[in-house]
């Protein structure tokens, strides 16, 4: 593979195959550090230098599944962000649902922790070699980057906190000591703005620096109609600046500190199907639009999603002789905020803010050998200590108590009620606050990580890798619910009243004879006799139980060993192979919202969440049972993952392929669904995948490079017997489609001493199912295919084409989703509106042109 190093700044920029190759997943590669070739070299034949076992190798020698995406591609095909990063990495998919900081990222179907700040993800993300515990905190535009890294698989050997799905790696440029930069402005359709620049320098013979900066401001491409505002807009900045000190020849020191802000009116949604819940919405003046894709939507206010994402790190590179000693430390702070109208409809139901603090002090250290025998190792440490802390709420809308009326029976229907619950009139659904929720969570982690590799004979290396993880978390929810309707348990009301007031309480119900409360409990729980009870699904947001409490100790222990074995061979100058067997750990999850809920075997709930008739459990029996408490979780357990895995790499002169195959098992996936009214956590038995990965590189000549990569998945819950819809097993997980494809072209005309180039890129996912069901529009699911289950095709096209000039202009012409294809990103239950759909529709075509200078 061929290298050019333009610019004094040392820059270095792979040439088109280069390029090109990068462009598309390299699964039998492996994770890249921030090694450079020495500039000048004039060319590098296949040598990109990674350090997937964090040691560095060439990406031909190292035996794991990876893909690679460089810098340049990222400026040829208009990467901005990770949200289009997967356009040229198959295994890779990234969703961004409700607001900018709900992004999700999956690799070979799995993927989790967008909505829910106690939910790690299980893809994790490292920005030059830092952990970025939350997916807000690495939504920043892609500057100064030298290139992209996406790990397939298991990766907890060597990566000290949630590797169990895999690991996506962001390697920024490190500072030269010669000047350089570049600067670039973009100007595209929705009035799109996009200035970056960077430079890079030296202060000293032994200390260069770095300043790079974006700013990344569009129009929405979406509608408030009822507000005439935007929505789906783009408005975020961020700055980094970076010192790299080389005291010695050996002793090498790089501190970087970034900054990033996110203030943007995000994201569209739309009514996919109006359910029985629409007449009262739009009887009050609310409006819904079912054609998904007229990019028009109904609000009672303009929605805010603010993200402040800050810190530093300092990395300290040390060799002496045949052993190197490498310590990073980081320090970050995330602050996300989001205000947002949650019924989408319009009408002034009910709406949301959240205000999420994160802060997070990690520590790697690291002992690397270089020897010449044949035994060389790697042992390492990592320590993690992270406070998370949410205050949020829900605001009961001016056209609650209207809507939830009509639902009910009739405008004055509430009234009736208070009269007969002896409650104030005009108290339920009054305009206000609905909950008060804080939430905090402290987490301290370390692990002990290494490997060794023995290589008996030339070509032939055994490797041996393991990790000790021990994670440790105490939480604390506290929720205060306003609404009266849903602090009273509608059959102990019942009760109360048919026994003229003589039973208000547990104690004396069940003081009763059992022939009396038997009776009592048939006629409280017939809704023919018990006219309350079809107000039940209007109690959205019963009372709470806090912890840590009398029962519930609100703290997780989990502790793990993880281990690697792999054998690798070197068939030819041409061919690798290899085989490797890994396991793989994430820690206990929390569950950081209002739908937390005791443990089925801490409590056990009365006929309709009666509390008089109760049986005995642990909570109850210490005087803590609330009415309408129900069961749930607070947390879900470990994720334990497994893979066996087999690749060939092999490259020639313009021709080269690589192939992975793999058999990968999460155990106790810890899966996120959202209800309708909250979001449940729950563990997923066991969740498997068997599939393949490819990638090739065709060279027919040196003015053009094919690539083309495929994913192919064959997924399924072998084991999820409690989901929010009911018993999935043996069926395919939803959104996870079987086939994923990523192909391009780059052409290179020169003219003269300047240069044309021409790319253009196809990424293709087969038809799937968009999930398994959703709990109040088609749950529980009781057919291995229900008809009303929603699914997704993506078809992308996406150009540019770029002239460049011997004096380091550029000037370019750019558009991504060239043919404007239109698909369904996800669905989900309306909120509070059972039987009604919502969905995210896909982001229509962008286009624009772009001018940039390097020098």
């Amino acid at each position: 593979m061929r290298s050019t190093f333009t610019g004094p700044a040392g820059a270095y920029r792979f040439t088109l195959l280069a390029g090109a190759a990068c462009a598309l997943p390299m699964p039998t590669m492996a994770f890249a550090q921030d090694a450079q070739p020495e500039v000048g070299s004039e060319e590098i034949s296949n040598v990109i230098i990674v350090t997937a076992s964090k040691r560095e190798q060439t990406l031909q020698e190292t035996p794991i599944s990876v893909s690679v995406t460089s810098g340049d591609v990222l400026e040829q095909a208009q990467i901005r962000d990770v949200l289009d990063l997967q356009t040229v990495t198959p295994s890779l998919r990234v969703s961004q649902l409700q607001n900018s900081s709900s992004t999700t990222f999956i690799i070979r179907g799995f993927g989790n922790g967008d909505n829910n700040f106690g939910v790690e993800p299980s893809v994790g993300v490292f920005i030059d070699g830092v952990f970025r515990s939350r997916s807000a905190a690495s939504l920043s535009d892609l500057n100064m980057v030298q290139r992209i890294e996406v790990l397939n698989g298991p990766q907890s050997t060597l990566f000290g906190k949630n590797a169990s799905a895999g690991v996506i790696s962001v390697v920024t440029k490190e500072p030269q000591y010669e000047f350089g930069g570049q600067i670039e402005a973009s100007y595209g359709n929705y009035d799109a703005v996009v200035l970056r620049g960077e430079i890079t320098g030296p202060i000293a013979d032994n200390i260069a620096f770095s300043l790079d900066g974006s700013y990344n401001r569009r129009d929405g491409y979406a509608r408030i109609v009822n507000l005439d505002e935007d929505i789906s807009e783009r408005n975020r900045w961020s700055a980094r600046g970076q010192l790299l000190i080389e005291p010695t020849a050996d002793f090498k020191i790089r501190a970087i500190a970034d900054y990033s802000k996110i203030d943007e009116a995000c994201c569209q949604v739309s009514t996919l199907v109006a359910g029985p819940t629409a007449a009262a919405i739009l009887a009050v003046g609310g409006g819904l639009d079912t054609d998904i894709f007229s990019y028009r939507t109904f609000l009672n206010r303009v929605p805010v999603n603010k993200v402040e994402n800050y810190g530093g790190s300092v990395q300290a590179d040390w060799s002496t002789g045949p052993l190197s000693v490498t310590s990073i430390t980081a320090y970050r702070k995330l602050n996300n905020l989001v205000d947002q109208d949650v019924d989408f409809s319009g009408a002034d139901i009910v709406n949301e803010r959240r205000d999420q603090r994160v802060e997070t002090f990690t520590q790697e250290l690291r002992l690397t050998s270089d020897f010449d025998g044949p035994i060389n190792f790697l042992l390492g440490g990592f320590y993690f200590d992270e406070t998370v802390k949410q205050d949020s709420g829900l605001t009961t809308g001016a056209n609650a108590r209207q809507v939830f009326s009509l639902l009910a029976g009739g405008p004055t229907v509430f009234n009736g009620v208070e009269l007969a619950l002896g409650l104030p009139q005009n108290s339920i659904f009054t305009p206000g606050p609905l909950t008060a929720e804080r939430f905090a969570m402290d987490n301290k982690a370390w692990s002990v990580f290494g490997t060794v590799d023995f290589e008996p004979v030339d070509g032939l290396v055994f490797t041996g890798g393991f990790n000790y993880t021990d994670d440790k978390k105490d939480f604390s929810f506290a929720m205060d619910a306003f609404d009266p309707l849903s602090r009273t348990n509608l059959v102990d009301a019942f009760i109360t009243l048919a026994t003229g007031g003589a039973v208000s309480n547990r104690t004396q119900f069940q003081a009763l004879p059992a022939a009396n409360q038997q009776a009592l409990l048939a006629a409280a729980t017939n809704p023919a006799v018990n006219t309350l009870l079809p107000l039940t699904p209007l109690q959205f947001q019963p009372p709470f139980l806090s912890l840590p409490n009398a029962v519930e100790p609100g703290r997780t222990n989990d502790d793990k060993f993880t281990y690697l074995l792999r054998a690798a061979y070197q068939v030819s100058n041409e061919v690798n192979i290899y085989a490797s067997y890994a396991t793989g750990f994430k820690a206990s999850s929390v569950n950081l919202s209002r739908d937390s809920r005791p443990l089925p075997s801490d409590f056990t709930p009365g006929p309709s969440g009666s509390l008089f008739a109760a049986p005995s459990s642990p909570v109850t029996n210490a005087g803590l049972a609330l009415p309408n408490l129900n069961t749930g979780t607070r947390f879900a357990g470990p994720e334990n993952a497994e893979v066996y895995e087999v690749g060939v790499k092999a490259q020639w002169p313009g021709f080269g392929f690589n192939l992975a195959l793999f058999d990968q098992t999460i155990k106790g996936f810890q899966s996120v669904l959202f209800t309708g009214t909250g979001f449940a956590l729950a563990n997923a038995g066991q969740q498997s995948v068997r599939g393949f990965e490819l990638d090739t590189t065709i060279r027919p000549s040196d003015s053009l490079v094919f690539t083309f990569a495929a994913t192919h998945l064959d997924p399924k819950f072998d084991s999820f017997v409690g989901s929010p819809v009911g018993d999935l097993s043996g069926l395919r997980p939803g959104g996870v489609p079987g086939w994923s494809l990523a192909t391009s072209a780059t052409h290179t005309l020169e003219i003269g001493s300047s240069k044309l180039i021409t790319r253009v890129d196809y990424s293709h996912e087969s038809n799937v199912a968009i999930n398994n069901g959703l709990p109040t529009f088609n749950g529980p699911v009781n057919a291995r295919r229900d008809p009303r289950i929603f699914s997704r095709e993506v078809n992308l096209v996406n150009a540019s084409m770029i002239f460049q000039l011997e004096n380091g202009l550029e000037v370019g012409a750019w558009a991504r989703n060239l043919l404007n294809d239109q698909y369904l990103i996800t669905v989900f239950d309306g909120v509070a509106q059972a039987g009604t759909v919502s969905a995210y529709p896909s982001q229509p075509r962008t286009y624009g042109g772009l001018v940039r200078f390097k020098f």
